[in-house]
């Protein structure tokens, strides 16, 4: 019976392990590209208000606003998914993060939502469209 255990919590332990290494190596080739991540932190309050003005907005469909909640959840805790001790992916993390939620967003909802709620200026509005790699609405700008 405790060998049963013990094989189970093995298991379990090099499962997570395993999908941690995945997530890490997904996270290392969605890496932005370039001057992305200082530019994310150049409009992080203007992202940050984005984030949570989307995450409230009730035209959106509940799987965007619950991804949003999530995300936001995710940036409040004091851990990161990749301790912040390994070389550019630790601090990257977070940015990585809210890069591929707000691309889904924005596929989702469209460019319209995201341009409705900007709080930022224009040129901010570009960045958040080259670091998710979507194209802005015509009608933009």
């Amino acid at each position: 019976m405790w060998t049963e255990l013990l094989i189970a919590a093995i298991s379990v332990i090099a499962g997570v392990l395993l999908l941690w290494l995945v997530l890490v190596a997904v996270l290392a080739l969605a890496r932005p590209k370039g001057n992305a991540l200082t530019e994310m932190l150049r409009i992080l309050p203007d992202l940050l208000r984005l984030v949570t003005r989307l995450a409230r907005d009730n035209t959106l469909p509940r799987g965007v606003r619950i991804r949003l909640w999530l995300l936001l959840a995710y940036l409040a805790l004091p851990f990161d998914l990749i301790p912040d001790f390994i070389p550019v992916l630790g601090y990257a993390d977070d940015a990585i993060i809210v890069a591929l939620v707000l691309r889904s967003t924005i596929r989702r909802a469209g460019t319209d939502s995201i341009a409705r709620q900007w709080p930022g200026t224009p040129d901010g509005l570009t960045a958040i469209h080259r670091l998710t790699r979507t194209t802005p609405a015509r009608n933009q700008r």
